[in-house]
């Protein structure tokens, strides 16, 4: 079995890479990231059968992490090994993988080990259904690509477009495809975007202005881009209310 092991703290990863020695020699430590970004981009390039996860962890935490993880074509098993019990309800709710409190023992571990051999992709939807609602909205979109991972922080994106079976994310530095749905984009990011079209979302925080467009129309000017993008006429109404909603909370302020 190959194994991924991520935790913030050197101390922890070496005593997770000792507990995996006296458990089994034949277990792989594939690699070891000291936080999420580490982790995806290892995880690309190593596949593994387990990631050992820390959840408290510097820019993208474990959770996050294990949501992305989720997504990639032949998703590994994800056991959780930290010093907080918080998650520990919506762990245990999924028996395909584990979570162990620090310090780890090996009889758990080895147990856990065992879980993730009899892991499933379907198990670890489960798993992803289950986490905390808190936590249900990543910060940032995961883009796997020929073996490597790219990271694109939320508050970047200016607007999601849908075109065919892809959606493009605009940011202020250029496109980039993704196969995530616009309407999961619209449920999983509906306070921060509003639909502006039945293609497209917009950034509530990156927007300018509301402009007549070439076409006759009304378009949204958003921060950091020259184009505006299209408001269509049955969506121009509740583009306006949150326009005018936005410049009065500004007012207060």
């Amino acid at each position: 079995m190959k194994i991924l092991i991520v935790d913030d703290e050197a101390p922890a990863r070496s005593r997770l890479r000792d507990v995996l020695s006296e458990i089994d020699s034949t277990l792989t430590v594939v690699g070891e990231a000291a936080d999420g970004e580490q982790a995806l981009r290892l995880a690309a390039r190593t596949r593994p059968d387990a990631v050992l996860l820390d959840i408290r962890m510097p820019w993208i935490d474990g959770i996050q992490t294990a949501r992305e993880l989720a997504r990639f074509p032949q998703p590994p098993a994800v056991v959780f090994t930290t010093a907080y019990d918080e998650y520990a309800l919506q762990a245990f709710e999924v028996s395909a993988i584990d979570y162990l409190l620090k310090p780890v023992r090996k009889d758990r571990l080895a147990a856990a080990l065992r879980k993730a051999e009899r892991f499933t992709e379907i198990a670890w939807k489960q798993f992803a259904e289950a986490l905390p609602a808190g936590q249900s909205t990543r910060s940032h979109l995961c883009i796997y690509s020929h073996g490597d991972i790219r990271l694109i922080p939320l508050d970047t994106v200016l607007y999601f477009r849908a075109e065919q079976k892809y959606t493009t994310v605009r940011t202020p530095d250029g496109e980039t495809l993704i196969d995530d749905s616009l309407k999961s984009l619209e449920e999983e990011f509906g306070n921060t975007f509003i639909r502006v079209h039945r293609n497209a979302l917009a950034a509530v925080e990156h927007i300018i202005a509301l402009e007549k467009s070439a076409s006759g129309g009304m378009a949204l000017r958003l921060r950091g881009i020259c184009e505006t993008l299209e408001i269509s006429r049955r969506h121009l109404p509740a583009v306006r209310a949150q326009l005018k909603q936005l410049a009065t909370i500004g007012e207060n302020r």
